[in-house]
C-alpha cells in the first residue's frame, strides 16, 4: 500500500499528464500477456507517446479537478497513453494495437481538454499524418496557380510563334 506522500507524488504526475498532453487514451489492459504488453510499450515509445498505469481513484481525482467526467470509464485496470506533441499519436498507436489484440480495450479519451468516445478516438486514428494533410492542402492550393502558369505560357508561346511567322514572311518578301 502506498503512503500518502507516494500518492500525492503520483497525483502530481497525473496532473502533469493531463495538463501537458494534447491527447490521452484510457485503456483496459486486463488479459494482455507480458510479451503483448512489452510490444505495446515498444510501439508507444516509437510513437513518442507515454504509457503508464495508474489507480482509478487517482485518475478520478485529477479528472474531476480538470472538469472532466471519466467516472464511467474508470473500472478494472486503467492505463493512460498520452501524447504532448501530437493529438493523434496516442489515438493512432492504441487503436492500431487494439485491432490486433482484442484484450486491449479502449475505454475513452481526452483530446484537447475534451472527453471523447471510443468511436471518436478510432476516427482520429484513421486520419492521415499531419504532413500528408498539409501536402494535400498545398497541392490543392498549387493546382490553380500551375494551371494559370500553363495557360499564360501557352499564350506567350502562341505570340512567339506568330512573331516568328511574321519574321519569316518578311524575310521571304525581302528576299
Amino acid at each position: 500500500m502506498k503512503t500518502k506522500a507516494e500518492k500525492a507524488a503520483q497525483l502530481e504526475e497525473i496532473r502533469k499528464v493531463f495538463a501537458d498532453s494534447k491527447s490521452i487514451v484510457l485503456v483496459n489492459f486486463n488479459g494482455l500477456s507480458v510479451a503483448e504488453d512489452t510490444e505495446l510499450r515498444r510501439k508507444v515509445r516509437e510513437a513518442e507517446t507515454e504509457y503508464t498505469v495508474y489507480k482509478n481513484t487517482l485518475i478520478a481525482i485529477v479528472a474531476k479537478e480538470a472538469g472532466l467526467d471519466l467516472d464511467a470509464s474508470l473500472s478494472q485496470n486503467t492505463a493512460l497513453c498520452s501524447s504532448a506533441k501530437d493529438a493523434v499519436a496516442a489515438c493512432k498507436v492504441i487503436s492500431e494495437f487494439a485491432k490486433k489484440h482484442d484484450k486491449l480495450v479502449i475505454k475513452a479519451g481526452v483530446v484537447e481538454g475534451k472527453v471523447v468516445s471510443v468511436e471518436e478516438i478510432k476516427a482520429l486514428a484513421a486520419l492521415p499524418p499531419k504532413e500528408v494533410l498539409v501536402a494535400k492542402m498545398l497541392g490543392s492550393l498549387n493546382a490553380p496557380i500551375s494551371g494559370l502558369v500553363r495557360t499564360l505560357h501557352g499564350t506567350i508561346a502562341k505570340v512567339v510563334y506568330a512573331l516568328d511567322a511574321v519574321r519569316a514572311e518578311k524575310e521571304k518578301q525581302s528576299a
